[in-house]
């Protein structure tokens, strides 16, 4: 339940972190690097998501204590080699924080459009990323390679039309009937993300929401699975 003190239990988290690692703690935890974890990493995101769209209030917080678990896990790794500690990645989101919300911090603007917010968010962030004079940083920006297909694309499209860099990709009529090709397939999918940041939604977050749908008509009917399957083959 809220009112306690985070100070307090964020500092009992570490504490039992460190004597996981330390000397005469759990080998398994011990022997863990930041590479080895990165899979545990990816799995708890999106168990964690998962539990937002469609769990209770406390299956949400074990799962985000999880996702916390593997942050504190990495920086306790990254402290021991004398890199960073947690106490430098929670200043550093903090300051990042402070650093990209100048209307909040520094000008105190209240009447601030989303466009004028979005704009504002890319330029700082453009402005934070050391460039080299030979090699400049695209508009498009870096797009994390572990991203679903669909949620990298949609991002990509999303900064491509607030730089002014959108483009209609090449969408030739589609055969009916016919088997598609790689390039149709790939440019049909892409415009349907286009729609779907032009709509507001959340392209991976609908085909989500749409497969476990199917899922829990499936689960639910099994007799109706069933006829269904012996009708198929017959």
């Amino acid at each position: 339940m809220p009112g306690r003190d985070p100070c307090q239990t964020l500092s009992e988290l570490l504490a039992t972190m460190h004597t996981l690692r330390a000397p005469g703690g759990c080998p398994w935890d011990a022997e863990q690097t930041p590479e080895s974890l990165a899979p545990y990493l990816l799995e708890e995101v999106c168990e964690s998501i998962e539990a937002i769209e469609t769990g209770s209030p406390a299956r949400i917080a074990d799962e985000l204590g999880d996702l916390l678990l593997q942050v504190v896990f990495q920086a306790e790794i990254f402290a021991e080699r004398g890199t960073f500690d947690f106490a430098d990645v929670a200043a550093g989101i903090n300051a990042k924080l402070i650093r990209r919300h100048p209307h909040v911090f520094v000008e105190n603007v209240v009447n601030v459009t989303a466009e004028e917010l979005a704009a504002q968010w890319e330029r700082i962030k453009r402005e934070e990323q050391p460039v080299h004079p030979l090699s400049p940083v695209h508009p498009l920006g870096q797009l994390p390679g572990n991203l679903p297909a669909l949620q990298r694309a949609q991002k990509l499209m999303a900064r491509a039309m607030r730089s002014d860099l959108d483009r209609e990709p090449p969408f030739p009529q589609l055969p009916a009937g016919e088997k598609l090709t790689e390039e149709q397939l790939g440019n049909a999918l892409l415009l349907l993300v286009k729609q779907a940041e032009l709509s507001d939604l959340d392209a991976e977050q609908v085909l989500r929401k749409v497969v476990r749908k199917i899922l829990a008509a499936t689960t639910t009917n099994p007799v109706q699975c069933a006829q269904q399957k012996i009708s198929e083959n017959q």
